[in-house]
């Protein structure tokens, strides 16, 4: 089980535009926001992934960088970052499903084709959501088993100013005896 304020997991994948993506390398003055979702043929990833877009540069404002992942191939992380117009969001492809329970996202079996029309890949990542600080410790996580409810990016960055003004330390980092 990952644990706020401990070490995140490595996490190295191609981006569309953007060279590689790595968590060891990165930079961010405050922050990186780590988005995995399910891949292309999730009609629900791509009206989340348009709001994270949206909202990149209010992420960056406030020193948080922003990366969306999936298991995908570049080709359908390409149709994906067309759909929801990606200008400011990395999108990275090619998680391999062993790093994706290594940052305990759940994986799922395909049911075929979406409501969309897209067939599933025979195995892929359900989503989840991490920030990650600079020395790469886990400073908030949220992991779904479904594609549904997800945390809000909006509230995120309201959060992130509370956050940032009262330097609020990462929660829920306790793992001793109960």
């Amino acid at each position: 089980m990952l644990i706020p304020r401990q070490k995140a997991p490595p996490l190295v994948v191609n981006t569309l535009d953007h060279g590689p993506f790595d968590l060891a390398t990165e930079s961010p003055e405050r922050m990186s926001l780590v988005c995995f979702y399910r891949g292309l043929h999730c009609p629900i990833c791509a009206n989340y992934l348009k709001e994270l877009e949206r909202l990149t540069p209010e992420f960056a404002i406030r020193g948080v960088t922003t990366v969306a992942i999936s298991s995908d191939g570049e080709e359908r992380a390409r149709q994906m970052a067309d759909k929801i117009q990606a200008k400011n969001l990395r999108v990275g492809y090619g998680l391999g499903l062993s790093d994706a329970r290594n940052w305990g996202l759940y994986i799922s079996t395909s049911r075929g084709k979406t409501s969309i029309g897209i067939e599933e890949p025979s195995l892929f990542s359900e989503p989840g959501v991490f920030l990650i600080r600079p020395d790469q410790t886990i400073y908030y996580l949220s992991v779904q088993s479904m594609p549904f409810v997800r945390p809000n990016f909006s509230e995120m960055v309201q959060a992130l100013d509370f956050v940032i003004k009262n330097d609020y330390p990462a929660r829920g980092e306790y793992n001793g005896a109960i």
